[in-house]
Formats: structure tokens, C-alpha cells, sequence
């Protein structure tokens, strides 16, 4: 099991603002949730993806592609992984052993 942070950047958009991105993107994401083969988490900044690594580089593929589909000519995609093998870890008892430290 892996996590991705992943960034999709539509570049040339005619407002600063990109949420229409970001909710076409979501919506992308829904659907292979619904399929169960992952688990997200939008940010302000970023969305979290959760599975198996050879799904998620389908997934990303999928993102990525979106702002083009909405006309885009140029977007950037920034992608940071955690892959840990020895233990199967998800996002949310990662953060719950942060939170029994603080305690």
C-alpha cells in the first residue's frame, strides 16, 4: 500500500482561481473510490491518494489529464510517494500514531 500527494497545475487558466479544476478532478478520483481502489483525502494545497502503487500511477494518469479535457494546453504535476514494504499503513493511522505521541 502506497500514498501519493499529488499536485495537478492547470498552467494558462483565464482566472487565478482553479477549483473547477480541482472538482473535476475529485470527481475522477470518486469514481475509483467507488470502485474500491482507493482511498482520498482533498487538502487546501493538494489531494492524498491511497492504494496500490500500480493502481495509483493509473490514477495519477487519469488526473493529469483532466485540465486537458477541460481545454488546457499545459498543466504540471507534482507527485511525491510513500511506498513503505515492511508494514501496511493507512493514511489515517499514520495519523493517529502522530496524535497518541502528542498525548
Amino acid at each position: 500500500m502506497a500514498i501519493v500527494d499529488v499536485t495537478v497545475i492547470p498552467i494558462g487558466t483565464q482566472t487565478p482561481s482553479v477549483s473547477s479544476y480541482v472538482a473535476d478532478i475529485q470527481k475522477v478520483l470518486k469514481e475509483y473510490e467507488k470502485e474500491g481502489k482507493i482511498q482520498f483525502q482533498l487538502t487546501p494545497m493538494n489531494t492524498l491518494i491511497e492504494g496500490e502503487l500500480p493502481v495509483l500511477f493509473e490514477v495519477i494518469q487519469a488526473i493529469h489529464e483532466v485540465p486537458f479535457n477541460a481545454g488546457i494546453h499545459r498543466v504540471a504535476t507534482n507527485i511525491r510517494i510513500d511506498d513503505r514494504r515492511d508494514k501496511k499503513r493507512k493514511m489515517h493511522e499514520k495519523v493517529e500514531r502522530v496524535n497518541e505521541l502528542l498525548k
